[in-house]
């Protein structure tokens, strides 16, 4: 009897030393090495991508972000903000979801089909909206000229980046909000353009984050 005890103790003893020395490593020091690796070799990565204006955190590169007027009185959906880029549009899980206009709770598609009339209406409306919104004097945007991103949405509906040809269709626009010329605002365009990662990946894309800071220092210089 005093045998099986003694052993079942010294088992007993063992597992809980084996508990501890498991916590210390797995839980405590493997973390802080991974995380000091983390920081000291992809500081920006680890911390999120993140992007700053004035020193402060404005957002990320990798997440996109809603440009929109303040609702009025009865309204349910806002009015885009028409002297900033827009990005691609967010319809997340659809309008019934707890997931629209970049509200970082879920991610995902509309996982609606090609054929979908609900789809197509949404592109419809959309394409009907970028050729209103982007239609200057002296500039006049033609519904075959607006590209595919900027009347869908992303696999996540969290895009970040558009395509240098919406980037381009809404310069003028962008131009003439902003009180700058055009030439200055495609120039910003084509500064924030990146190319193909590694050359032969994706798309080239430009961040409406990051191009939309270039737009609001290059405003206030005016």
């Amino acid at each position: 009897m005093n045998n099986s005890v003694t052993n079942t103790a010294r088992l007993l003893g063992a597992g809980l030393r084996a508990l501890l020395v498991l916590t210390l490593v797995t839980g405590v020091i493997y973390p802080l090495v991974v995380t000091g690796i983390a920081q000291a070799l992809f500081n920006n990565k680890a911390n999120g991508s993140e992007i700053k204006a004035d020193g402060k955190v404005v957002g990320s590169s990798l997440i996109g972000q809603s440009y929109n007027l303040p609702l009025k009185k009865g309204q349910e959906t806002p009015d885009p903000d028409l002297k900033w880029f827009q990005g691609r549009p967010a319809n997340g899980l659809g309008t019934n979801s707890v997931n629209t206009r970049y509200k970082l709770i879920l991610s995902g598609a509309t996982n609606l089909s090609a054929d979908s009339k609900v789809l197509v209406k949404q592109v419809e409306d959309a394409k009907a909206a970028v050729v209103k919104d982007n239609s200057v004097p002296g500039f006049t945007v033609k519904a075959s000229e607006v590209p595919a991103d900027a009347v869908t949405s992303s696999g996540s509906g969290l895009d970040p980046d558009i395509s240098p040809d919406y980037a381009e269709l809404q310069a003028h626009r962008v131009a003439a909000k902003n009180g700058l010329s055009v030439s200055t605002v495609e120039k910003l365009v084509k500064d924030h353009t990146e190319g193909r990662t590694l050359g032969f990946m994706g798309d080239p894309r430009v961040n409406v984050l990051e191009l939309n800071i270039a737009i609001e220092e290059l405003a206030a210089k005016h």
